[in-house]
């Protein structure tokens, strides 16, 4: 199914039914989806069952992402979520795209991390800051064919995003600025037609010279580096981006010199909702490959599942997944209501990866033997979790952001 080819109807909420009381139809529950939504949620699904899951191990083995599979993201819409319709896109909601991520990590977190980015981060800078002829130039490819990268990271500026000694050098006069430096820690680096690339157009004005520039790969001087051999998302290539006198035009510039900073914050703040979805999609995978085993599979008499030790430890894992989710899905209606959003964001993503960490490890366990071998899912799982609490944001930075929220709500 092409998402993209479809008119959706996004007023009818599947499942709601009618109230006589006004103000239920008003707040229903986190877990209720429009049609459009349920309609995405079920696609990718089938498609990730149908045609991810079988090449899941050969990809993680290999370390490479199947061209196949990649087509397969832009055939069926997946890549062009909330781009609009006159772009190529599908014009649905931000939170289609998480459940996008969500399902496809229930399969390959590898894959849906491609998916995340592209979507979360580039396509809805580019929505949101670009000029009307940066938008005519990279949606229709975005939404199409074009994998984007988001280049922030390098080897002195991690969490401290905005030391970062990337320049972007202009003399007065002329229409185009000079890149030079590297990025490190580049996701989707092999696969990408397109970088947002944050460079320092001002270095003597600190952060505030940050500045975001749309560069094509094919642009002279850019170059990708050996890719990193990764704990997890293995098939994700992750490598670094050498700069070296990349000559960028004026009209490359995404948005206002010197509001990089900002778009950064706010991009990343909506991407860590796309992290929270993945963490939720793998803990909600370990529980696919561990719940049936444990109806399955006997001891003493009884499947292992029907024990009562095993039974408190299911259930007090499903209900911190379902916690996880609701979390998830609260930061993504807030922010599709344009109401603030950043500390829940913070939230669900930090607990998420906590519970995707947890469920991966509990998987593994109740597996027995089987569970700490390639036979299964459960262990890719347990490798592809732990980049949850550092990319994005590490735990500690969404720990700081909610403690400095929430004191400025008891301030007062």
């Amino acid at each position: 199914m092409n998402l993209g080819r479809r008119q959706f109807s996004t007023d009818t909420v599947a499942a709601a039914g009618e109230s006589d009381n006004p103000s239920l139809s008003k707040h229903l529950p986190l877990t209720i989806f429009t049609e459009d939504e349920m309609l995405v949620k079920e696609s990718v699904r089938s498609w990730a069952r149908n045609d991810l899951l079988p090449v899941v191990r050969e990809m993680d083995d290999e370390g490479k992402l199947r061209p196949d599979i990649l087509q397969a993201l832009f055939d069926h819409g997946f890549m062009g979520m909330e781009i609009p319709e006159q772009y190529g896109g599908s014009s649905l909601s931000f939170m289609a795209a998480c459940l996008v991520v969500e399902e496809i990590s229930r399969v390959d977190p590898s894959v849906a991390i491609l998916v995340d980015i592209h979507n979360t981060l580039t396509n809805n800078a580019v929505r949101f800051w670009g000029s009307h002829d940066l938008q005519q130039r990279w949606l229709p490819r975005l939404a199409s064919d074009t994998v984007s990268s988001f280049c922030l990271s390098e080897a002195g500026s991690g969490s401290d995003a905005f030391a970062m000694k990337t320049t972007a050098h202009r003399k007065e006069g002329d229409d185009y600025y000079i890149l030079n430096g590297t990025k490190l820690w580049i996701s989707n680096a092999q696969q990408a037609g397109v970088f947002l690339i944050f460079a320092n157009a001002n270095p003597s004005a600190g952060y505030k010279g940050i500045t975001a520039f749309m560069v094509d790969a094919n642009t002279p001087g850019l170059t990708i580096g050996r890719p990193e051999s990764k704990l997890g998302l293995r098939a994700s290539s992750t490598c670094p981006v050498i700069l070296e006198n990349v000559k960028v035009s004026i009209d490359d510039r995404l948005g206002d010199e010197g509001k990089g900073y900002k778009y950064c914050i706010e991009i990343l703040n909506e991407g860590r909702i796309g992290i929270a979805a993945q963490q939720i999609g793998i803990a909600k995978g370990c529980m696919d490959v561990v719940m049936p085993y444990l109806q399955e599979r006997k001891q003493f008499g009884q499947p292992i599942g029907d024990f009562q030790g095993m039974q408190h430890q299911y259930a007090q894992l499903a209900t911190q997944i379902e916690a996880a989710s609701l979390l998830t899905y609260n930061a993504c209606r807030l922010k599709q209501s344009n109401a603030s959003f950043v500390k829940e964001a913070s939230m669900a993503k930090l607990y998420a990866s906590q519970v995707a960490e947890q469920a991966a490890s509990k998987t593994i366990e109740w597996l027995g033997g089987i569970g700490f071998t390639k036979d299964l899912l459960a262990e890719k799982f347990y490798r592809d979790c732990k980049v949850g609490s550092i990319y994005e944001g590490t735990s500690n930075i969404q720990l700081q952001t909610i403690a400095k929220l929430l004191q400025k709500e008891y301030s007062r």
